[in-house]
């Protein structure tokens, strides 16, 4: 049972451990800048570092050898491109890609502030093109069958509640998973309460409505954990005492997808796009779902109308007799 318990986390690539010396002070350096001033979450964080592994494992192939910082600086478009040559050849997702392509940029961009290293080159890469993407939300009834599919995939009772109260957050208020995991103990919602004050991207705060059911999981998961859970310290702790991650939580939504025969879209962010979605098909404002979601702007919160317009479409085509069958001619 162990091995299905959530043990303690696998730490994360070091990227500094395939660099030269300065180079490795660099990350060193770059690593607290992005805790301490830009106040990073650890999830974040942790995406960083490995998409900066991975840039640099290719380089160290590339190079044929660990990179310095006089590397980085001497690579050319060509140089770039053959990592995203690379990336394509791996078969990983345009997403991804993009991300990373963000990250190494990021990197670069702060060596260069820093007066570290320069590198303008990495500007002049073409990020892919993504396809314009829509929401993958889950219907009402496969949302409420993952929360009900929860004790039955978790190794332990107190580990159901604790998935059962983070999945509500998510599904019941819209958080991301970031969000729900960095809630502190103190701000632990409880079944009284009415709005829970959430702290999102770039550090800025919103309210959001608190559905009783969301307090009373929380509650009821603060009083079977088996850890102390000590006010500034993470609410959500893993099997051995630390902070869950967010890899931990996708791990049990791909479990539960797996028992209940639903899409790999079946992810923990699916969830926060089912509860968007839901509220624009009861008639919600596109404006307030936009708060309550914490999108700095509208057209990122607009994507949720084409979901609910392909419901709708669905809809049509089931129960529209013209729909059915076009080729009928209407009768007069």
């Amino acid at each position: 049972m162990a091995g299905a318990s959530g043990l303690a986390e696998k730490p994360g690539p070091d990227p500094a451990a395939r660099a030269q010396g300065d180079l490795a002070a660099a990350i060193h350096a770059w690593q607290a800048w992005l805790a301490e001033e830009k106040q990073a979450s650890a999830h974040t964080r942790d995406a960083y570092a490995r998409d900066l592994d991975a840039f640099l494992g290719f380089v160290t192939g590339h190079l044929g050898g660990a990179p310095a910082l006089a590397d980085l600086e001497a690579l050319t478009v060509a140089d770039f491109r053959a990592w995203l040559a690379a990336r394509q050849q791996r078969g990983l997702r345009r997403t991804s890609t993009v991300r990373a392509l963000s990250t190494v940029r990021n990197f670069f961009q702060w060596t260069a502030r820093t007066g570290r290293a320069s590198n303008a080159a990495v500007k002049a890469v073409r990020s892919p093109r993504l396809p314009r993407q829509v929401p993958k939300a889950l219907s009402a009834d496969d949302a409420e069958a993952v929360l009900r599919a929860v004790r039955d995939t978790a190794p332990e009772p107190w580990i159901a509640k604790r998935d059962l109260a983070v999945m509500l957050l998510l599904y019941g208020c819209g958080l991301r998973v970031g969000e729900a995991l960095g809630l502190s103990a103190r701000e632990a919602p409880n079944p009284g309460d009415e709005v829970l004050l959430v702290t999102g991207k770039g550090r800025k705060q919103r309210r959001v409505p608190l559905l009783p059911i969301v307090g009373e999981a929380c509650a009821a998961y603060v009083a079977a954990c088996p850890h102390p859970l000590r006010g500034d310290g993470p609410l959500f702790l893993g099997a051995r005492g630390g902070a869950l991650s967010a890899r931990r939580m996708q791990e049990r939504l791909q479990q539960i997808r797996g028992l209940l025969g639903l899409s790999e879209a079946t992810t923990p962010h699916a969830l926060r796009h089912t509860f968007a979605t839901q509220l624009l098909s009861a008639g919600g404002d596109l404006r307030a779902i936009q708060e309550l979601l914490g999108h700095a702007s509208l057209s990122t919160t607009q994507r949720y109308t084409a979901v609910d317009a392909a419901g709708l479409t669905r809809v049509y085509e089931q129960a529209h007799p013209r729909a059915r069958n076009p080729a009928t001619p209407s009768q007069s």
